[in-house]
């Protein structure tokens, strides 16, 4: 039986329109006034959904078509729209961009487009703007639209007066402090960074509220739809260490509850403060930001003899990103700084000047195809031949794989419930076949 539920994605006509903390401040602000809020980010994303979370006090999951599946899709809305008085949606880039775009998400689902739109130095051209998002693929809703960073009432007047028949002006955002988080090169700052992070996020919600954004949007209807799938005992006992700390931490809440599904158990730990690892069959070592705690990761040198260990006893480590980097000898800094890591993989990970991949990539093996996402601004100079190569989504470029005596690293982060099959294989140790490759060696 389908639910009814007031329910919108967020999106702009491009990144940088403010609709993260826009997402995050409407989250804020309709909990603050008693309804329970369930957020969605379409898209690979780390960072937003931690802000996300905060700011709704629910948990926060990937929605993409293509990355998670659509049937995935369907089955989380349906879920939250049990028990859930508003749901959101924060898109990707611009509302056309990519392929699932955050339009084809929307209407996929069934819900109507909300656009964010940065209003400064813009008068009547945010009509065209608003007329142009509206009609430009007559299968997408367009209800509403936020101006955003606003420098008058008159202003917000002024871009009401020239909107398109049929389409409201929801809210007009005026220029605040409040409505902005620190960033950094991967995107926003962890909320544990922030001290002051609910408190920003409830002074947020109230300039939105003073901008008459505390009416809900439409409500639609939510089709009924079951899991496809029920996940297979495959990690039945199976103990996975899982480092989780200021440096480690590019964790989707849905692979965690995956693992846990598969019948591991999971044990965290950190990189940068314990000194020893815990009781564990396994390691997973995310991404994260290992090039900012360089020094603090080099001097424990416990953890480091204790990782080296657990590798050199042959069990098995999956190491993504900022865990691949952690794995190598060396790891060079933004400012050249040279520190002496893990050296579970012989050479050299250096931060670059520019960023050195991005996009959806998936790695095909014998056990499955795990998609996921690249997205790093480091390379890895090694020795090493990789065993296999993702493959991206559209365009060119891949990201080296490496399997060599149990260790699985890549900058290449996977969306495990993609293939379960292949990530409980990496986390039992099993040799991993790859078509078109012929030298695996994950003994």
């Amino acid at each position: 039986m389908s639910k009814s539920v007031p329910a919108v994605m967020i999106t702009g006509p491009a990144s940088g329109q403010g609709k993260s903390m826009v997402t995050a401040a409407l989250a804020r602000l309709h909990r603050n006034a008693g309804r329970k809020v369930r957020v969605f980010k379409h898209g690979p994303d780390y960072l937003d959904p931690m802000v996300l979370e905060v700011a709704s006090g629910h948990p926060v999951y990937q929605l993409h078509p293509w990355m998670t599946g659509e049937d995935e899709c369907r089955w989380r809305l349906f879920e939250a729209a049990q028990d859930a008085d508003l749901i959101l949606i924060e898109g990707a880039m611009g509302l056309f961009d990519g392929d699932p775009s955050s339009a084809d998400l929307a209407k996929l689902m069934g819900i109507p487009a909300l656009p964010v739109i940065d209003a400064g130095g813009m008068a009547q051209t945010f009509g065209a703007l608003v007329l142009g998002l509206a009609r430009f693929d007559p299968e997408l809703s367009v209800y509403d639209v936020i101006a955003n960073k606003i420098g008058s009432p008159r202003h917000g007047e002024m871009l009401k007066e020239r909107l398109p028949e049929g389409i409201r002006l929801l809210g007009a955002i005026p220029r605040n402090d409040a409505m902005s988080i620190p960033e950094r090169h991967l995107g926003l700052m962890q909320p544990e960074e922030l001290a002051n992070l609910d408190q920003k996020l409830d002074g947020a919600a109230q300039v939105l509220k003073e901008a008459g954004l505390d009416a809900l949007p439409k409500t639609v209807e939510i089709p009924a739809v079951e899991r496809a799938t029920k996940p297979k005992m495959l990690l039945a006992g199976v103990r996975i260490g899982i480092a989780r700390d200021a440096a480690f931490s590019f964790i989707y809440r849905a692979n965690t509850e995956l693992l846990l599904a598969m019948g591991s158990e999971l044990h965290y730990f950190s990189p940068l403060e314990d000194s020893e690892l815990p009781p564990a069959d396994a390691l997973w070592l995310p991404g994260g930001y290992p090039e900012l705690h360089g020094n603090t990761l080099a001097e424990n040198t416990a953890m480091a003899n204790a990782i080296r260990a657990f590798h050199n006893a042959g069990k098995p480590i999956l190491a993504e990103c900022g865990g691949l980097m952690a794995c190598a000898e060396e790891l060079s800094d933004k400012e050249g700084r040279v520190h002496s890591l893990y050296g579970l993989i012989p050479g050299r990970a250096a931060m670059a000047k520019r960023l050195q991949g991005i996009g959806m990539h998936s790695l095909k093996a014998e056990q499955g195809e795990l998609r996921g996402h690249t997205f790093h601004r480091s390379t890895l100079n090694t020795t090493w031949q990789p065993a296999a190569h993702t493959q991206k989504q559209a365009g060119t470029g891949s990201e080296a794989v490496f399997s060599k005596n149990a260790l699985v690293a890549s900058y290449f982060h996977g969306y495990f419930p993609s293939a379960p099959e292949l990530v409980a294989a990496i986390f039992r140790g099993e040799t991993l076949t790859f078509p078109g490759y012929s030298e695996n060696d994950h003994s």
